[in-house]
């Protein structure tokens, strides 16, 4: 796609900047695959298939000058809707994504850092199955919006599969935390939320985290949360006593990170 030329243009911009990129695993990623086909495509995969598609990825990449991008592969794994889903085939899918991976890292001057990034909650399998093993994962993210699974932030946190079990996982993995998507969803305006979210954010310092911008979940781009707004704005602007001047948030096109 064009829009990987201009992104490359962004993050060269700026040495402290970072790119994250998320790639399907599958074609038709939202196109309603049964379970059985979603299974074959998987298969495949594993074998080999689609390695040739994941090189030129790679390559381009790294042609464009962004071999450190970090490779949010497969997102939200563990859920119904998307082809590359896990469920289907547990086994493959996880030696699929180490084709995926080898075949990337194979690619000359490559840094990427692939991002294992399911949904809060069990959801339609237990994320911990799709794992597909430390060796081909850097980072692990977790995709959350205010919903159930979790009526409040606290259940949200301590539900099986939540955010405390995500953070306990990486900890015990060896890896770093990530939220590349976060926002407000079913419970409307809640500042609340964006309180809590953000303070479990400062304590846990994730790699990196990215507020869904566009409306129902956003706080910037999106007009319809002005409490919530208020709350991320002001939040983002404060200077602790000591800290010197607030850090540069970027927002760009379509969801602000």
């Amino acid at each position: 796609p064009d829009s990987l030329r201009s992104w490359a243009r962004w993050r060269n911009a700026r040495a402290d900047r970072l790119f994250v990129l998320n790639v399907p695993m599958l074609e038709g990623n939202e196109a309603g695959v049964p379970d059985a086909r979603v299974a074959e495509l998987i298969h495949t995969g594993a074998k080999g298939g689609y390695d040739h598609h994941f090189r030129r990825l790679a390559t381009r990449l790294v042609g464009l000058g962004v071999p450190d991008t970090v490779i949010v592969l497969g997102w939200e794994m563990n859920g119904f809707d998307y082809t590359h889903r896990c469920r289907p085939d547990p086994a493959n899918w996880k030696a699929y994504w180490r084709r995926i991976v080898t075949a990337m890292r194979a690619v000359k001057g490559q840094r990427f850092r692939f991002d294992f990034a399911p949904n809060r909650g069990g959801d339609a399998i237990a994320w911990t199955r799709c794992y597909p093993g430390d060796d081909v994962v850097d980072v692990i993210g977790m995709d959350t919006y205010d919903q159930a699974p979790g009526r409040t932030f606290d259940e949200q946190v301590t539900q099986p599969y939540g955010l405390q079990q995500q953070v306990d996982f990486a900890k015990a993995h060896g890896k770093r935390i990530s939220y590349p998507e976060w926002g407000l969803f079913r419970n409307g305006d809640n500042p609340e939320y964006v309180r809590r979210m953000l303070a479990w954010i400062a304590e846990h310092k994730p790699l990196y985290h990215s507020i869904t911008d566009y409306c129902p979940h956003g706080v910037w781009q999106c007009g319809q949360n002005p409490r919530s707004s208020g709350v991320f704005r002001e939040l983002l602007s404060t200077v602790p006593p000591g800290r010197g001047r607030p850090h540069r948030v970027d927002f760009g096109a379509g969801g602000g990170s």
